[in-house]
């Protein structure tokens, strides 16, 4: 069963889709934990209300390299197989990301490389731009903020009358979608980086 830690700093709402399908069987995983940098996070209690192992770590006067391995160094107690970043609004260290490396994934509101970002930051951005289509990018972790190996994108269509939280609504769907599809491919062990790049293996 492959063990996951999930690292979020607001609501982790996209971790319900992936409960869901562990619960549904469509997934042979368990979150075993969930760090926040956060104290007032409401993902710690979404965590708690679905059994799951609440940490918060302050990050308070710690330097980030510090931070990290403290933040580690519960995941490797845990015996984590698989880190998810879910609204999680700091940058990883090279050292965490060596650490843990391809199997650190995050999951941003844009279809990268266009409009990386910060959550509804990028949302506003994508509705000034006037593009007709937005979506969400599954991608590991590298060295370069949003910019690591992309393993699944899906396209969202941008309404005329969307706002900044409609628009984020239905991205937030298709991130469930994403986030599930992309946990059983690396559950089933057929994602391949190969320079720079994912490549599924049928």
């Amino acid at each position: 069963m492959l063990r996951i830690g999930v690292l979020a700093s607001t609501r982790a709402t996209v971790m319900e889709p992936i409960l869901e399908a562990i619960r549904n069987k469509k997934l042979n995983a368990e979150i075993v934990c969930l760090i926040s940098n956060r104290k007032d996070a409401y993902a710690l209690e979404r965590a708690r209300r679905n059994g799951i192992e609440a940490i918060f770590i302050d990050p308070k006067g710690k330097d980030p390299v510090d931070y990290d391995m403290q933040v580690a160094s519960e995941l490797e107690r845990r015996r984590v197989d698989l880190v998810l970043l879910i609204g999680y609004n700091r940058i990883l260290s090279s050292k965490f990301v060596e650490k843990f490396r391809n199997r650190i994934m995050n999951i941003h509101p844009s279809l990268l490389p266009a409009f990386p970002g910060w959550d509804l930051n990028v949302h506003r951005a994508v509705l000034k731009s006037g593009v007709k289509i937005t979506g969400c990018t599954l991608h590991f972790v590298d060295e370069k903020m949003d910019a690591g190996p992309i393993i699944i994108q899906k396209a969202v269509e941008v309404r005329e009358d969307d706002d900044e939280e409609t628009l984020k609504k239905r991205v937030q769907e298709a991130e469930g979608e994403a986030l599930v599809e992309g946990i059983r491919l690396f559950e089933e062990g057929r994602i391949v980086v190969e320079h720079g790049k994912v490549r599924i293996l049928r």
